[in-house]
């Protein structure tokens, strides 16, 4: 299925989860939001939530300072 991820127009199998797809970019385990077609994903979502064709995925790093 065709995918957009930050702006990148991506291929991936069809029935893939948001956590399959942060897995398969290494990002399993990072601190990060995900935002899916302007609406912010929960973690606690991520293994449930289907990403569907036409998708538009922004993944956004979290970033500590002070």
């Amino acid at each position: 299925m065709h995918i957009t991820v930050n702006g990148t127009a991506s291929e991936y199998p069809d029935k893939l989860s948001a956590g399959e797809l942060l897995r398969s970019l290494g990002l399993a385990d990072k601190r990060l939001a995900l935002e899916i077609n302007e609406e912010i994903v929960s973690r606690s979502r991520y293994d449930s939530h289907l990403i569907n064709p036409g998708d538009r995925v922004e993944i956004v790093h979290a970033i500590g300072g002070g």
